[in-house]
């Protein structure tokens, strides 16, 4: 057995209830879960469900405290700083991307940065929530460094993704990528597999390419030095120096702008420190919003009809296969690695919950134990 699949409902139940035996409140609990099944439905599993026992562990050892509220501490009309006070990332994403979304309503546009917070969940998430609000949405966030500049053998940025998200029809534009060539997420799906790493992916501590998931994982941890390689890999050939700048940008609106720590001061002496940047557009600052979305839509939709290469048979935009998954999902149920669900075994113990009422009667004969510290 590989996996094991639940309806959402099913996993909605699970976490609400595990959330709120850490000390959220329902409606917090509900806010967190949102923002987790969201990946999950999307098919980015790397977000979702197994990131799990990433927030057990956080609010284990204290990096996540769970009564911290975000403050403003700065703002203009058009901008706010918000200190998180190492709280959940999701509880402080949403309430910085609805002060954005609120601004951009008022002025046209807005820029929100956060510093000391914790994981948030996919960038996607608050970046749909400005689109859906009929706005433009940008949602950035640095972490713990996972990312080797071009020429180094030391992590000292962070996955860094930057997400956007714009309204268009059928479906809205949506735009969410990490600047490594994958995430943390990534591999620790692979080393939950005993699979190899792809070639391209990860450098050991000697700055050398490494397909072994566990040892990248470990040095990433014990900052000994190696990780991820940025998009375009590892050397200017094919570009690893843009994705190593396209991380940098993402610094600029999360860490720097905030006054918080950088990536490579993150998730160490027992603090996260995490920092996030998000910003909405108001369409109609240009003039003619409705217009702007025709034409958007119309010129998504030639992409979409553009001619095929051999052997290729569609042409996605970005958000239709995310769209496709949600659809699949919530009518077929979604399928859960066995590993990770060995974790939320682990955690209903953890928690006093019941384990076969919200899992069901799993053998665990073939998982292994998480390797997450």
């Amino acid at each position: 057995m590989s996996s094991v699949r639940y309806s959402y409902e099913q996993l909605k139940t699970f976490c609400c209830d595990a959330f709120e035996k850490f000390g959220f409140t329902a409606e917090e609990a509900v806010k967190i879960t949102d923002v987790l099944l969201l990946s999950d439905l999307y098919g980015i599993e790397s977000h979702g469900m197994q990131r799990l026992v990433r927030y057990h562990k956080g609010i284990e050892k204290g990096l996540i405290h769970v009564d911290a509220k975000p403050e403003v501490v700065f703002e203009t009309p058009v901008s706010a700083v918000i200190e998180g006070h190492d709280g959940m990332g999701q509880l402080i994403g949403i309430e910085a991307m609805k002060i954005a979304i609120e601004k951009a309503k008022k002025s046209g546009m807005a820029v929100v940065s956060v510093r000391n917070s914790n994981h948030y969940g996919i960038a996607g998430y608050y970046a749909k929530m400005a689109a859906d609000e009929g706005l433009i949405g940008f949602s950035m966030t640095n972490s713990e460094a996972i990312m080797v500049p071009t020429y180094s053998r030391l992590a000292m940025l962070g996955s860094n993704p930057i997400a956007i998200s714009m309204p268009a029809k059928p479906y809205p534009f949506f735009f969410d990528s990490s600047t490594t060539v994958v995430t943390r997420g990534k591999l620790e799906i692979y080393n939950k597999l005993s699979k190899p790493l792809p070639d391209g992916w990860a450098l050991d501590e000697n700055g050398k390419a490494c397909s072994d998931a566990s040892r990248v994982l470990a040095n990433i941890v014990g900052k000994n030095g190696g990780g991820i390689m940025p998009l375009g890999g590892e050397t200017e050939t094919l570009g690893g120096h843009k994705g190593y700048g396209y991380g940098m940008l993402c610094e600029i609106f999360c860490s720097i702008f905030s006054g918080g720590l950088t990536s490579n001061h993150t998730h160490i002496g027992g603090k996260g420190g995490t920092c996030h940047g998000f910003m909405a557009i108001d369409p109609d600052v240009f003039g003619d919003a409705k217009g702007m979305q025709e034409r958007f839509s119309t010129f998504l939709q030639e992409l979409r009809d553009a001619p095929k290469a051999e052997g290729c048979e569609r042409i996605y935009t970005h958000g239709e296969k995310e769209i496709f998954a949600y659809a699949d999902r919530m009518k077929n149920g979604i399928d859960v690695n066995i590993n990770t669900v060995a974790e939320m075994k682990n955690l209903c113990d953890y928690l006093g919950m019941d384990s076969v009422k919200y899992l069901g009667d799993v053998d665990f004969t073939d998982a292994k134990q998480s390797s997450y510290k």
